[in-house]
């Protein structure tokens, strides 16, 4: 009898070791945008297979097979590849991958190792513009303020003639400077390069000097398209990333700020040396009391002032925009007939919450 009862224990233990198992395998299952790693099975003339092990099969076609056929050609089967996952599950119950989508990432990551370990990379100048070089790592394009620049290659012009010093900048074009990667931005896909190789003292004088919320004065020492650089004294500058410049739309920095220009900044982050700074937080937010100028079903008077995919971006005061949608259009093609950009129009607010700085709009709605 005691024999029998052990039989069934063993009988019954058996599933349920193969359903925790099976459950285990669920809880592995990626998220999309996480990497995977696995084999290639197969290979055909517009489809890669790839095996996930117990998670499953993946799969890269479409578009992802034309954004990556260059690296697709030279894949054999079996060769181990990283993909980002697109789709956990599409409608034939593959996995869908990206393989450029990952290269992407593993770049950004090598990024930030790169900034963590000061990781030293000799790189030649591709360009230069009055504030600094421009460099590339990896088919991104960075940044590097001259600021940055070691003694021996900093343009030390008397008058300070801005003309002259992009001229000695241009000088070092096509050289290899060793340079390390102080700032990455994924976002934005830029990197910020230095020639100066910032210690552990130089960081903790930062830190010690500067603080959150400190409000200072400083001069603009270089425009990009994602921000401008503000020096704050010898050797020490910080950013304004284009989101921090105005409350507004801003698309090109190079419109505002001259190199020189004296600007009052907030400090609103100190991250491993690097000083991240804010124009706008000196500045009253727009939606701060917005609802008492605003409320759905006004008819207001705004300006078109940009469009993107999901219809047109239009102002009704600096900093206060709101949504017309695509769809009341039909076709972004027909959208850009009925409206223009820098024109004015009359609109009814069909959504608006302050709290939230979200508001959509309505050119039907006025003419309906």
């Amino acid at each position: 009898m005691k024999k029998e009862t052990e039989t069934v224990e063993k009988v019954v233990e058996a599933p349920l070791s193969f359903m925790a198992t099976l459950m285990q395998d669920m809880k592995n299952l990626p998220e999309v945008d996480s990497l995977v790693e696995g084999p290639v099975l197969g290979v055909e003339k517009s489809v890669v297979y790839i095996n996930l092990g117990p998670i499953g099969t993946g799969i890269i076609f479409g578009r992802e097979f034309i954004n990556a056929r260059d690296v697709i050609k030279k894949l054999n089967i079996g060769d181990i590849i990283t993909a980002k996952v697109v789709d956990t599950e599409n409608e034939d119950g593959y996995i869908e991958l990206s393989l450029k989508e990952a290269r992407q990432a593993i770049i950004w990551s090598e990024a930030e190792e790169a900034i963590k370990s000061k990781k030293a990379l000799e790189l030649p100048v591709k360009d230069a513009n009055k504030g600094g070089l421009i460099i590339e790592w990896q088919g991104i394009q960075g940044f590097l303020p001259a600021s940055q620049l070691k003694s021996e290659h900093y343009p030390r012009i008397e008058d300070g003639d801005k003309d002259k010093i992009l001229g000695e900048l241009k000088k070092l074009i096509g050289k290899r400077i060793a340079v390390t990667i102080i700032g990455a931005i994924p976002k934005e896909g830029k990197l910020i390069f230095s020639e100066k190789e910032q210690g552990v003292k130089e960081k903790r004088e930062i830190s010690g000097k500067y603080s959150i919320g400190d409000e200072l004065e400083g001069s603009i020492s270089g425009v990009v398209d994602f921000g401008v650089f503000v020096k704050l004294e010898d050797g020490i500058e910080g950013l304004v990333h284009i989101s921090e410049i105005g409350w507004g739309l801003v698309e090109d920095p190079r419109k505002l700020f001259k190199l020189g220009e004296k600007v009052r900044v907030k400090v609103i982050e100190i991250k491993d040396g690097k000083i991240s700074l804010s124009l706008k937080a000196l500045k009253e937010n727009p939606w701060k009391d917005a609802e008492k100028r605003y409320k759905k079903g006004d008819t207001v008077t705004g300006i078109v002032i940009k469009f993107n995919h999901y219809g047109a971006l239009v102002s009704l005061e600096e900093g206060i925009a709101g949504l017309v949608h695509v769809s009341e259009f039909g076709s972004e093609e027909k959208l850009k007939k009925v409206l223009e950009l820098g024109r004015t129009y009359p609109f009814i607010i069909t959504i608006f919450d302050a709290k939230d700085q979200k508001m959509t709009l309505s050119l039907k709605a006025v003419n309906s």
